[in-house]
């Protein structure tokens, strides 16, 4: 059972960082990290994506073939790898078992039109599920009881909207289950694959319909506006019910049952006091909630059934200085894949036997990265202007004491998305090439509950950049930061925030990158992909309506206040990005370009909103390093 949703944009104090602006304490320091090539942070893993298929009898993982990521098995009782995909256009960036079959996902040049893909275990009778000329597809349910069919959506018919169609997963043969009457944006499964919960729009109020059978019509269930919701995570293991997360009559999101009859929550599984709650767990065989997730400064998790908790402590107990996850499973659950991670290494993975206690090594994702030469992620926080609490991550080059350094200020993507403590390459790439990178959860980010969401609202390039330029100066009333040596570097949203912070901060940065994006409101909100067209009243209410708001969107559009700008720049963009689109950056450079201002521009005619390709990866990190040691570099 799958909820499919089109989405919109779319990532506690440790020891020695105090809070309030009461000062940085240095630790003790050890010598310097050795640099690390710039090639080992950016190159694909090793192996990746390690699953096990249903019957417990095979091994799955990602692997290179011809530089791109593609899919190897092997009997978990020892054997070959057979490698069973062939792409070399680009990274298979999600797959899944069907019986005898593995199914993954493929757009084109970044495009972000997905089909799904099947193939056999030896490679072989390849089939395309969702053929079609710019047609976008999602797994509404991956059926797990079933090996023969999927539940699929796509918007062959109308580009705006997607049907829901069962599927052979071997001939392709797909049958109509739902036709989307024109403003359903989600559909729901039951635990027997039944489709009985969709979310319908306006623009700005959802409403979620249901129905008894798949027979029956669906009806209106409850309506909320889009400040609100009650959104469906799955159904009680007897099909009668819903787990919702709500957020009604509460500013922190939680979890509850609720009564698709009534409309109303019913008893309350999980809830944090904090922040928001970010889904649960199950156990498929035992039919058991297993934990509820949320996130403060790490990821957190609330245990709803004790064979899970001991399952979890028997686990990190062995892997001792690692978060630990369970990533996949067979049907009888008793073999799991572990992941092991933290701020400074992917991990590795290990093959799990419940019955047994034993705990098996599989893998090291990036073998090359140096753990110990790595940097620590720590939590921090600080006052906005306006008094909110904006809550972040200072990464300090290792072995080097925390003043007048050169720092980079990386904001987050989204902007409803939120940054996470864990590995992220490009933190750890800055650091250990000297510099301090600040990254914050700015007013908007998810997570915090409704009122810091709403405080963003139309907010672009105004308050929400404020928390930004706040951030910085607190790094440098701290000494922490070189105020004539900062730089800011972001991608999608984070480009944009990267774009105001040198038209309307003009003294504050000493250069800046900009990745895949947004220059200009209006553009921007006029190429938007035909399925976010039933968000645009949303999208209008959050950022701006184009002729109400033109006024508040001129002001907040950076291409149309290039005469600020004296900042060195450098621009990435993919050719094919559907989000950005390719103009934001173009008008940005060409009007840069007129006035004598430094830009660089780097353009990848077959990638879309980032870079996915290795070899791209590669030309955008090395032409980021000389740009910002040119800049901000002693």
């Amino acid at each position: 059972m799958k909820l499919f949703h089109q989405g919109l944009l779319t990532g506690a104090i440790a020891a020695g960082l105090i809070v309030g602006g009461t000062g940085y304490t240095s630790p003790a320091f050890a010598d310097a990290a050795k640099q690390v090539p710039l090639r080992d942070f950016f190159k694909n893993p090793q192996e990746a994506g390690h699953q096990i298929s249903p019957d417990g009898k095979y091994l799955s993982w990602l692997a290179p073939f011809e530089r791109r990521m593609n899919v190897f098995v092997k009997p978990i009782g020892g054997g070959e790898a057979k490698r069973v995909t062939g792409e070399t256009a680009r990274d298979i960036g999600g797959y899944f078992w069907k019986g005898e079959r593995i199914l993954y996902v493929k757009d084109f040049g970044g495009d972000e039109n997905f089909h799904v893909v099947s193939v056999n275990l030896k490679g072989e009778d390849l089939k395309d599920l969702t053929p079609g000329e710019k047609l976008r597809a999602q797994i509404v349910d991956g059926l797990v009881d079933n090996d023969g069919y999927i539940i699929v959506s796509h918007n062959k018919r109308d580009a705006k909207v997607f049907d829901v169609f069962r599927t052979n997963v071997a001939t392709g043969e797909e049958k109509l289950i739902a036709q989307n009457p024109g403003n359903i944006t989600s559909w729901m499964t039951d635990h027997e694959g039944r489709l009985r919960v969709a979310g319908t729009t306006d623009g700005v109020n959802t409403t979620m319909l249901y129905r008894e059978k798949e027979t029956d019509e669906f009806k209106p269930v409850v309506t909320t506006n889009f400040k609100e919701q009650v959104a469906p995570l799955l159904f009680t293991f007897d099909n009668k019910s819903l787990i919702v997360e709500s957020n009604r009559g509460r500013d922190k999101t939680a979890i509850f049952e609720f009564d698709p009859v009534t409309a109303k929550e019913g008893k309350l599984i999980a809830e944090n006091a904090d922040v928001d709650m970010g889904g649960v767990s199950y156990s498929h065989k035992r039919k058991v909630l297993t934990t509820a997730n949320f996130t403060t400064w790490k990821r957190q998790r609330i245990f709803l059934d004790k064979e899970s908790e001991a399952m979890f402590k028997t686990v990190e107990a062995k892997l001792p200085g690692y978060e630990v996850a369970f990533v996949s499973t067979n049907k009888n659950e008793d073999k799991f894949i572990v992941a092991t991670f933290n701020d400074k290494t992917r991990g590795k993975r290990y093959l799990f036997d419940k019955t047994t206690g034993k705990l098996d090594f599989i893998a090291d994702i990036s073998p090359w990265m140096p753990e110990g030469e790595l940097a620590d992620m720590k939590p921090i926080s600080y006052k906005s202007r306006d008094g909110l609490t904006i809550n972040g991550y200072l990464t300090l080059p290792k072995g080097v004491a925390a003043k007048n350094l050169p720092v980079v200020v990386n904001p987050h993507g989204g902007p409803w998305a939120r940054d996470q403590w864990g590995f992220n390459p490009e933190v750890q790439f800055l650091a250990n090439r000297g510099y301090a990178v600040f990254q914050m959860n700015f007013r908007g980010s998810t997570g915090y509950g409704r009122k810091f969401w709403e405080a963003s609202f139309k907010q672009w390039g105004k308050a929400m950049q404020d928390d930004v330029t706040d951030g910085v100066q607190w790094l440098i009333k701290e000494g922490i930061a070189d105020p004539k040596r900062v730089a800011i570097y972001g991608g999608s949203y984070g480009g944009y925030t990267t774009l105001a912070g040198i038209t309307f901060t003009p003294d504050l940065y000493a250069a800046a990158v900009d990745y895949v994006g947004v220059s200009n409101l209006f553009t921007f909100m006029g190429t938007i992909p035909p399925y976010w067209k039933p968000y645009l009243a949303m999208l209008h209410e959050m950022v701006g309506h184009p002729e109400n708001d033109k006024e508040l969107l001129t002001a907040a559009s950076p291409v149309l206040h290039t005469d600020k700008i004296k900042t060195p720049l450098f621009v990435a963009q993919g050719a094919k990005d559907p989000r950005v689109n390719k103009d934001e950056s173009d008008q940005m450079v060409e009007a840069l370009k007129k006035r004598g201002v430094i830009v660089e521009y780097m353009v990848k005619d077959n990638e879309g909103h980032g870079f996915r390709n290795e070899e791209n990866r590669f030309d955008f990190y090395e032409a980021m390093e000389k740009f910002l040691a040119k800049h901000i570099k002693s």
